[in-house]
């Protein structure tokens, strides 16, 4: 048996995704409660199990529903900038905001 899934583009990124499951991808903009249904309409990749559809760049017609489930920020990654014998150090902490989505169904 194969699992459909697809390949989507949000924030500047590209996730595979399949029905059920959960994933962290960046910040999405506008106001989401839990619960929310989200949409993603930008689809690179689509299989079904029989065959694979590719977009140029994107499949028309073809919608992922997520529901949100929460928002925050990720851990801390420090950046840090060296320059060995002449005194230069530079140290930042940066933690990035992302959304938390769950994929509920593949709509062609």
């Amino acid at each position: 048996m194969e699992i459909m899934f697809a390949v989507i583009e949000t924030g500047g990124k590209q996730y595979r995704v399949s029905q059920g499951d959960s994933l962290k991808v960046e910040k999405l903009s506008g106001e989401y409660k839990e619960g929310d249904k989200v949409t993603f309409d930008k689809v690179l990749l689509l299989n079904d199990g029989k065959e694979t559809k590719m977009g140029t760049p994107y499949i028309e017609g073809v919608k992922i529903e997520a529901v949100f489930k929460e928002e925050g920020r990720d851990k801390k990654v420090m950046v840090i900038r060296f320059k060995s014998k002449s005194r230069y150090f530079k140290k930042r902490g940066h933690r990035q905001p992302f959304t938390k989505v769950e994929i509920g169904a593949i709509k062609v």
